[in-house]
């Protein structure tokens, strides 16, 4: 049986071979067991344990941390892996992101931004693209785009069209090309996402963000070769961006590269991440 074993997994995350049969007992993992009854874990209980691991080290106690993952795993679908939402320590809170929703574990109790319409409704009906003509000049390219950042969180739909604006005057703009890529993406259209992000990265080769996003939207597409390439390119700009050695762990994994596996798992610890 492949996997790994308690002692592996202690040299890989830096535990404790009793701290990894702790988290064991707590019920959040479930390893396989392999000859003579001996533990095997899978990737995804290391990517788990990494999560557990962190949330400690942001100073949540281990208790907690325990029963937020056994709560966690209960209340998700049948099915869905922990390694699917992302978990992260918001102050002195455990918080679950997944899509939209996000909830506190230990509790179940679901969390909102309520503060962020409140404030759009008070700031959008005093904002329009005429406040820099009121000063002597028209929108830049520049002006167009800063004004998409304000307006992401409460109108994308706006968003993208004052992304669209600055591209009109500066199609090269990258960043307006990958902020506008990423809010396609998330509107459900991943080849024109892809389009913008190739197009900021001719502008810009050096752009570790489009190489990221790149690497997103060829994997939500299961192109996971191409996405291995836009990941690598990523580190190979930015070896400190973590999440595409995150990503690309998993994506070897996935390909039967456990060597490669190992190596971008190592580098996302020593970076000192966990899945937030």
């Amino acid at each position: 049986m492949r996997g790994y074993s308690a002692r592996e997994v202690s040299s890989i995350l830096g535990l404790s071979i009793a701290q990894v049969r702790a988290y064991v007992r707590a019920g959040f993992l479930r390893p396989a067991r392999g000859e003579r009854g001996a533990l095997r874990f899978s990737f995804q209980d290391l990517l788990i344990l990494r999560t557990a691991q962190g949330l400690v080290a942001a100073k949540i106690p281990e208790r907690r941390v325990k029963r937020a993952l056994r709560n966690l795993r209960e209340q998700l679908p049948a099915g869905r892996s922990l390694t699917g939402v992302h978990v992260s320590a918001e102050g002195e809170r455990i918080v679950v992101h997944d899509g939209s929703s996000h909830w506190q574990p230990e509790s179940g109790q679901a969390l909102f931004d309520f503060d962020v319409g409140e404030i759009a409704d008070r700031v959008l009906p005093l904002r329009t693209p005429d406040a820099p003509a009121s000063a002597g000049r028209a929108f830049s390219a520049e002006d167009w785009y800063a004004w998409g950042c304000e307006l992401e969180e409460v109108t994308p739909d706006q968003a993208r069209e004052a992304y669209r604006r600055a591209l009109e005057l500066e199609p090269n703009h990258a960043s307006a090309l990958v902020n506008l890529g990423r809010l396609l993406h998330a509107a459900g259209a991943p080849g024109v996402a892809e389009a913008h992000y190739r197009r900021a990265l001719v502008a810009r080769p050096d752009y570790a963000t489009a190489a990221y996003n790149l690497g997103v939207v060829l994997e939500d597409q299961g192109r996971l070769d191409e996405a291995i390439q836009a990941y690598e390119r990523t580190v190979a700009i930015d070896p400190r961006w973590a999440d595409a050695h995150y990503n690309l762990a998993l994506l070897h994994e996935r390909s039967g590269d456990r060597p490669a596996a190992l190596r971008h798992l190592k580098a996302y610890r020593r970076l000192g991440k966990f899945p937030s």
